[in-house]
């Protein structure tokens, strides 16, 4: 593992207490880092556990009693209450919040050439799905401030090839959902809200509440274990008020077929585990709690760091309620800051060190060093800093400590 602040997926715990070292898609592992003094993970899902293992186990243990693995009873209940909380007629589960983003791009038959418009500053998944989906992501630039996709730049991005558009609502903020849909809609477009980063997040518009996956033709949803509601394991949700669609999806991840032994299609096999879903209709219930305390720690940053020079705390716009997946700030001299704050044990991380854009995968897309300036600049001086719901008050102050320290 090497370095506390990691380059690594938001959600990864850069600590040495065995709380687990976690990248969105990515293996669930246990590593140590021998030698480190860890004063203040980036994450401590040990923490949130003992919190409610005695709400937990038991639930879990009911699935292993009843020994019914698959599409077992609490698949539906999760998906009833997921879409509730999310303002949609459907919510579909399946086996990762990779696979909730691909399923939806499978279902728009996607040909040779057709293209889906994606921000560059986002986790990998974003793009990878529309490519094994068989389309062409093509990367639009960033808001400076909230780190959200720039309504200008994906309007200035539609060609007649163009069918989709991905917004990703990241570090836990609601992108510009209203301008965005508009767009789409102007130029008939699909609508796709990456929101698993985001799951109760809402912004106001037109004086109402929208929320995460509200909006979009599809919306996305994660519950990898480093998410705000995450699982054992991994898992994904699809968000829909499409009828068709939400039928076609559930074929779409049962092997493409709504019988067992009868295939209208090809689908995936992209199920959520029973266990998972167990797991999180009891997590769920402490969601708007831990969403409220991320909030409250971001506010006590903001407080905090807002008079250092070099730190810019995030941005949030007034119209949104950030769920703070993230606490990300920009900082000056970046890398010796993190090398700074893992000196004193205190975790942190980089999301993302390399744009998509820029990745070698895509490198026969065209795009160079200089594409995309805001998303380039982004990756500059991006530090993501602990927050979870369980950080305490002392823990946070060495947070503070440590980087005023360092622009001292």
């Amino acid at each position: 593992m090497g370095s506390a602040c990691r380059h690594s997926a938001p959600g990864r715990a850069a600590d040495g207490r065995g709380v687990g070292a976690f990248a969105d898609d990515g293996p669930n592992e246990r590593r140590t880092q021998p030698g480190w003094n860890v004063t203040v993970p980036m994450l401590d899902l040990v923490a949130q556990h003992r919190t409610i293992r005695d709400a937990v186990v038991p639930a879990l243990l009911a699935v292993v009693e009843r020994q019914a693995f698959i599409m077992g009873s609490e698949v539906g209940e999760l998906e009833e209450a997921i879409a509730a909380l999310s303002h949609v007629r459907h919510a579909i589960a399946c086996a990762s919040g990779t696979d909730a983003l691909l399923l939806p791009l499978m279902a728009l038959d996607l040909k040779p050439g057709d293209e889906v418009i994606v921000p560059a500053f986002t986790f990998f998944a974003t793009a990878g799905a529309v490519h094994n989906a068989g389309g062409t992501p093509v990367f639009a630039d960033i808001e400076p401030g909230t780190f959200n996709l720039d309504p200008a730049a994906v309007d200035a991005a539609v060609t007649p090839r163009t069918r989709a558009i991905i917004a990703v609502h990241l570090y836990g903020q609601m992108a510009a959902t209203e301008r965005l849909a508009a767009i789409a809609e102007r130029h008939g477009l699909a609508f796709i809200e990456d929101a698993a980063q985001a799951i109760g997040a809402r912004r106001r518009v037109d004086g109402t509440w929208r929320m995460a996956g509200e909006t979009g033709t599809a919306g996305t949803l994660s519950f990898f274990p480093s998410k705000n509601l995450g699982g054992w394991g991994d898992g994904g949700m699809i968000l829909t008020g499409d009828d068709a669609l939400a039928e076609r999806l559930r074929r779409l991840r049962l092997h493409g077929g709504a019988k067992q032994y009868h295939h209208d299609e090809v689908g995936l096999n992209s199920r959520l585990d029973t266990v998972q879903a167990a797991v999180l209709l009891v997590k769920l219930r402490y969601l708007a709690g831990w969403s409220a305390a991320r909030r409250d720690r971001a506010a006590r940053y903001d407080a905090h760091l807002g008079s250092i020079g070099g730190v810019t705390p995030p941005l949030v716009e007034s119209a949104n309620e950030h769920i703070f997946h993230q606490y990300t700030i920009r900082a000056e001299r970046r890398d010796a800051l993190a090398a700074h704050l893992k000196a004193r044990g205190i975790g942190c991380a980089i999301y993302y060190p390399t744009a998509l854009h820029l990745q070698p995968c895509f490198a026969d897309l065209g795009y160079r060093l200089g594409s995309l300036p805001v998303t380039e600049a982004a990756m500059a001086d991006v530090l993501s800093l602990p927050i979870f719901p369980e950080l305490t008050d002392g823990q946070q102050d060495l947070v503070v400590d440590a980087v005023r320290a360092f622009y001292a």
